[in-house]
């Protein structure tokens, strides 16, 4: 009879989780193995055993923020409509970062100084920007954006979309401005602008 896999995929999600938390609260200070063993209820053996060190483990979490978050970004089906699309795709960029607010904050920050992602890492980070891309492309083949380059849709729309999620995140809106109630018009009214040739 074979031995129960102790060290699996459960514990790998549970201690990545409580990383992300314990640098979102406790900055880089504050996450050891030892500590994040403890919290987590298993050993340090565990962690070196499914990481095998703190940069590891680092680079691990980076890349776990990014493919949550990719796949969020990937379940949005096309409607046919490329405003409609890129507003459903906005939609899903802030509900993963409302559902993992400490691997959102990795993603998107220098949390931990020094810590830098190899290549693999950032062309897996970037690969989770291609539905962005292709639904831009599509709106263009489709004729609803003329004139523009899908570069410029793509930054365009995923800056507004990063900078209203990232002020909400932070609790730097101003009082009085609900993001809810406010969200889905921005991008739509942004959405709109490309069917619109440059002047």
């Amino acid at each position: 009879m074979p031995r129960p896999k102790v060290h699996d995929d459960a514990l790998r999600a549970r201690l990545l989780d409580r990383a992300a938390e314990t640098l979102s609260t406790h900055g880089p200070e504050g996450l050891s193995l030892r500590k994040l063993a403890a919290d987590v209820g298993t050993s340090t053996t565990a962690v070196y055993s499914l990481f095998g060190g703190k940069p590891a483990l680092l680079r691990e979490l980076y890349l776990e923020a990014f493919r949550r978050f990719g796949e969020r970004l990937s379940t949005v089906e096309r409607t046919g409509d490329p405003v409609e699309d890129l507003v459903q795709l906005g939609i899903a960029y802030r509900e993963s970062a409302r559902a993992d607010p400490h691997l959102y904050s990795i993603m998107f920050s220098t949390m931990v100084p020094g810590f830098e992602p190899d290549t693999e890492a950032t062309q897996r980070a970037v690969s989770t920007l291609r539905p962005l891309m292709e639904m831009v492309r599509a709106g263009i083949d489709s004729g609803h954006f003329a004139g523009y380059r899908a570069e410029e849709i793509a930054l365009a729309s995923w800056a507004l979309v990063h900078g209203l999620v990232s002020l909400e995140s932070r609790d730097h809106m101003p009082p009085g401005i609900d993001v809810t109630a406010n969200f889905e018009t921005v991008l739509r009214a942004q959405a709109r602008g490309w069917c619109s040739a440059p002047e």
